[in-house]
């Protein structure tokens, strides 16, 4: 077994981790108020630490989620099928009046080619307990894998279908006409392939690219293999020593790494309000190890 337990030294920002691997909260900053070298750092953080949380934005309102965005990367459009109301077109609206719950492990937007880089979660409205939230570390999953699975999972792919998810919403409640992604107005949503392990564009580690939420099944395995394989995936995944859970306070704003992580939202506090904002920053088309040579 072989884990790679380094991470780049982050300078500039008051960053704590949470675990020797994966997580960290950052203390004392102002998401509105950062200046281009904090802006630097806070993206070198996400690499290293996968997802990050930083509380008491309570002055941060949609439009300066919006533009805090726009200044770590390319802000994409809030779904690619979801109507979140009115709100900007940027917003993704999690509202657990309108059915906007995450409680499945997932990895956000993995059925488009090309899944967004980082989200940006901030509350809005929370129950008065419950509504935690934890992710999944999936470099740390694929590397805590014996040597013989790593080198299988490597050659595999996936296919990645949200009609499990949206398309009746996107049928029925949007008759059929998503939102402008990526150039085209999502009119149907076609299943997508993706490497099962996937090579990190900026830290050139591998992680698990699967998730329960939007993974269908194994390209070239039979139906009984890929399940067996997916299920021996995820339950390793979401080991308690690569999960970290946040709970969530008012003015909370978290920050992850979709290239690198999976999370799930706990549905757990009954009829009680919440409702999260989310955004989400364009990403890469996944490479998986044989495009890389790693």
């Amino acid at each position: 077994m072989s884990i790679v337990s380094e991470r780049p030294a982050v300078t500039g920002l008051p960053v704590t981790a949470l675990g020797p691997r994966f997580g960290a909260e950052i203390d004392g900053i102002d998401l509105g108020r950062l200046d281009d070298d904090q802006i630097l750092a806070l993206r070198e953080a996400l690499v290293a630490y996968k997802v990050l949380f930083v509380r008491g934005q309570h002055g941060l309102d949609d439009a300066a989620q919006i533009e805090f965005g726009r200044r770590l990367g390319e802000v994409t459009v809030g779904h690619p099928v979801h109507d979140s109301g009115d709100v900007a077109p940027e917003v993704y609206s999690l509202d657990s009046q309108d059915n906007g719950f995450a409680d499945v492990w997932h990895t956000d937007v993995t059925f488009v080619r090309r899944p967004p880089a980082i989200s940006v979660l901030r509350a809005v409205v929370l129950p008065p307990n419950g509504g935690d939230t934890s992710w999944a570390d999936s470099q740390l999953a694929y590397e805590s894998l014996s040597p013989g699975l790593r080198a299988y999972v490597d050659t595999l792919t996936a296919v990645h279908d949200g009609s499990r998810e949206f398309g009746y919403y996107l049928a029925q409640r949007r008759q059929g006409r998503g939102n402008l992604w990526e150039g085209e107005v999502f009119t149907e949503l076609e299943p997508v392939e993706h490497p099962v392990v996937r090579v990190h564009p900026e830290s050139g580690r591998k992680g698990l690219f699967v998730n329960p939420g939007f993974t269908s099944h194994i390209v070239g395995v039979s139906e009984y293999e890929s399940r067996g394989i997916l299920d021996i995936l995820y339950a390793h995944l979401t080991k308690p020593e690569h999960v970290v859970r946040h709970r969530w306070q008012p003015g909370d704003v978290a920050l992850w790494d979709n290239r690198s992580t999976a999370h799930y939202a706990n549905r757990d506090y009954g009829d009680r309000h919440r409702v999260m904002h989310r955004i989400t920053l364009r990403g890469d088309i996944p490479v998986g190890p044989s495009a890389t040579g790693r």
